[in-house]
């Protein structure tokens, strides 16, 4: 296959410095010789390749938009680029790379004692500890504040009781961060692998985001140390922050995924002939789709770019953040069944990368705030209403 060569119809470019481009074509770079060759066979044998997260930490990838401990300290841009560059090899990938630094490293940052930061953050970022985050229960997924899991104080420590299900990166976690209610409210403690009471297993039968470790958790009389307590942590609120940071993620990497299906659909359209042997580009009603395309990935990308300049000058809200995962991953779903179409027949093998797009943004579509749920944000938003029940 020829390089990837982007998507940018209105320019887009011109927008981002030189640092930003220079961010965007090593992971671009990255997905082309490491991602894409491998990815398939990844996702037909069901498996995450582990054999790229010492390459990832060693390009700054996990916990990118982070400032000290061996972090990075890009911008919230260049974080973007980032994850699309990796969603556009597979979601499965951006997914690992998006807990290991918004959902495990970012909470430790934000909410971690300077001695959990100085033992923690180094490691996590040079891929030496990979990490997991346990917010989500099998019977409450859209309404965290309804979990079960319990933690209660035991003298010098506190005792876990509970589960947790669908974990990104559970079963080869090092480190789980985990949400649980106490009587001083939802608090986060920081869980390691081989913590008596403390179990993984992974979810199998899933046709989505079959490059991905997907686990449940479980804890029982778990005692966690009292000095693996977040200090910061304290209530819901801290918790959907750190998913705050995770969809800023996602809303660009999305983009990377719509960018990979309309393409291929381009050249497979320019490339096919049919009715009098003419390219099927030819047609009206391919056109159409491709421009529906090109001109939805072009208006996410506007929205990609102005929240996280906005996030870069502490400006952006999380209703702001809803929008742009909320519509993106829309878009990009849509453009994965777009180009399926154009593909026809071909479009259900996995000689192409579209199929698998398209199953995997089942799953981002809906995880990490289901399309329902950041619609009624951003109605709170605008109306000053709740509507949430």
């Amino acid at each position: 296959m020829e390089p990837f060569r982007g998507v940018d119809y209105l320019h887009i470019d011109s927008l981002f410095n030189e640092d930003e481009l220079l961010v965007r074509q090593t992971a671009r770079q990255f997905v082309d010789d490491r991602i894409t060759p491998v990815i398939r066979d990844c996702y037909r044998e069901g498996r995450f390749p582990m054999e790229l997260i010492p390459e990832m930490a060693k390009l700054g990838f996990f916990g990118a938009n982070l400032e000290g401990y061996g972090c990075p300290g890009m911008s919230n841009v260049e974080y973007g680029l980032i994850m699309q560059e990796l969603e556009r090899g597979d979601s499965g990938v951006r997914s690992c790379v998006s807990v290991q630094g918004a959902l495990v490293m970012y909470p430790i940052h934000a909410f971690g004692s300077e001695e959990q930061k100085r033992r923690w953050l180094p490691r996590l970022q040079s891929g030496e500890v990979l990490g997991c985050f346990g917010l989500t229960e099998p019977d409450f997924g859209s309404n965290p504040g309804g979990m079960r899991a319990t933690a209660r104080r035991d003298g010098d420590a506190w005792v876990l009781n509970g589960e947790k299900s669908w974990i990104t990166n559970g079963s080869v976690a090092d480190l789980a961060v985990v949400w649980a209610r106490t009587e001083e409210g939802v608090r986060g403690f920081l869980v390691e692998r081989g913590t008596a009471g403390y179990t993984t297993s992974d979810i199998h039968g899933k046709w989505s985001m079959r490059a991905s470790v997907t686990s449940s958790l479980s804890f029982s009389d778990c005692r966690v140390p009292a000095e693996n307590v977040l200090p910061g942590a304290k209530g819901l609120k801290t918790a959907l922050m750190c998913l705050t940071q995770a969809r800023h993620g996602i809303g660009w990497g999305v983009i990377g995924a719509a960018m990979d299906c309309y393409e291929t659909a381009r050249r497979y359209t320019l490339i096919r002939k049919q009715f009098d042997d003419r390219p099927i580009a030819s047609h009206q009603l391919v056109q159409e789709k491709l421009v529906w395309m090109i001109t939805e990935i072009t208006k996410a990308q506007l929205l990609a770019v102005q929240v996280g300049r906005l996030k870069d000058r502490g400006k952006a809200e999380p209703a702001h953040v809803s929008m742009l995962k909320r519509n993106n991953a829309a878009m990009a779903l849509e453009c994965a069944r777009l180009s399926r179409d154009l593909l026809g027949a071909n479009g259900i093998t996995d000689e192409y990368p579209i199929m698998r797009h398209l199953c995997n943004l089942e799953t981002v579509k809906t995880y990490e705030g289901t399309d329902h749920i950041h619609a009624l944000v951003i109605g709170e938003q605008v109306t000053g209403i709740p509507a949430y029940r």
